[in-house]
């Protein structure tokens, strides 16, 4: 099972020569091959990273570093992992999805203490317009709006979606706040049922929305700021609206100790997870449109990061625990509204 999910998800990358295929090389007497397992929107980034890294570690070691990598919506890479896909590193878009993997007993250490809580990038949720913003798009109401075509991924699959309707729900949390002095759960279900009725498709992954956007499918999509960033820097004409509300998007990454325990890759493993966090990799992550989480690197980049006016965490909704039950259990507010009850 789990040589059949390598064969079929992953990509296999030499970073030290550079060459491509759909299997990776055959490591030499020596060298050494770390499997890493991430979510589809961390590709681009990471395409820069891991030679980079590789060339680090074989100026350091001596030893020849190859990569085999699969990117996958985050929650269906979890389910792989969790499942026997023997990744060294997971680096997916929630805690939750890392959960999956600790409660399946490959990961045994604690991940949170390394680096920044466990998170190596943050970001936040957005809307995406075609140039110019035509439809006029200026905050979550907007998706409300009759004849607005809406895009953003299956949460079901997608750690990016649930991000998304995170944003969404909280937004009309924070609405019901302001005019009534205190959250109201209903008010806000009654928001994101609004906005679903104009949801033209729901993609497996974050990255399979943005590419049927680009295909012209919607009049906006719901994202990672970091996602339209790195399209407008490839010349994508796009237009970022910044909601009035919206959700800190927290990104983690960890080793997968039984794994790397197997494959002897724990030492390594250990010093390409150590890099994500140094400031050369916060750079990299910061010109692929993530915000930092090295606080020195945030500073020097702010400027090309818009503030939100109301900016929360997921704390303000309760936490992951509490989130994972109201929204996203069989019987929870997102599954109610696509069942339209």
């Amino acid at each position: 099972m789990a040589a059949a999910l390598l064969i079929a998800s992953a990509c296999g990358n030499d970073a030290d020569t550079g060459s491509g295929g759909n299997q990776p090389a055959a490591a030499a007497k020596g060298d050494l091959t770390l499997v890493i397992g991430a979510y589809s929107v961390a590709k681009d980034a990471f395409d820069v990273l891991l030679p980079k890294f590789a060339a680090k570690w074989k100026a350091e070691t001596g030893q020849k570093i190859t990569f085999q990598e699969s990117y996958e919506a985050s929650g269906t890479q979890a389910r792989a992992i969790a499942g026997g896909f023997e990744a060294d590193i997971a680096a997916l878009a929630m805690e939750t999805d890392i959960e999956k993997i600790e409660k399946a007993g490959f990961i045994t250490s604690d991940w949170r203490k390394v680096g920044s809580g466990g998170m190596i990038t943050r970001s936040i949720a957005v809307m995406g317009t075609r140039e110019g913003n035509p439809k006029g798009i200026h905050d979550w109401s907007d998706l409300t709006r009759e004849g607005i075509k809406v895009l953003y991924p299956n949460p079901k699959t997608s750690g990016g979606a649930q991000w998304d309707i995170n944003a969404m729900y909280g937004a009309g949390l924070k609405e019901s706040e302001a005019k009534t002095g205190k959250k109201d759960p209903a008010y806000a279900k009654a928001f994101l049922e609004r906005i679903h009725e104009n949801v033209e498709s729901l993609d497996k992954s974050g990255r399979a929305s943005m590419a049927a956007f680009e295909y012209g499918v919607g009049d906006v999509i719901v994202t990672y700021e970091n996602e339209l960033l790195a399209r407008i820097k490839k010349g994508i004409k796009y237009e970022i609206v910044v909601p009035k509300s919206t959700i800190l998007i927290e990104n983690p990454a960890a080793i997968v100790d039984v794994n790397v325990d197997k494959h002897g890759t724990r030492k390594a493993a250990e010093a390409l997870l150590a890099y994500l966090f140094s400031e050369e990799a916060q750079r990299i992550f910061a010109d692929n449109g993530f915000r930092p989480v090295n606080e020195k690197v945030m500073e020097e980049v702010k400027g090309s990061f818009k503030a939100p006016e109301d900016l929360f965490g997921i704390s303000y909704l309760g936490g992951w625990a509490e989130v994972r039950e109201l929204l996203y259990s069989p019987k929870g507010v997102w599954y109610q509204v696509l069942a339209g009850l």
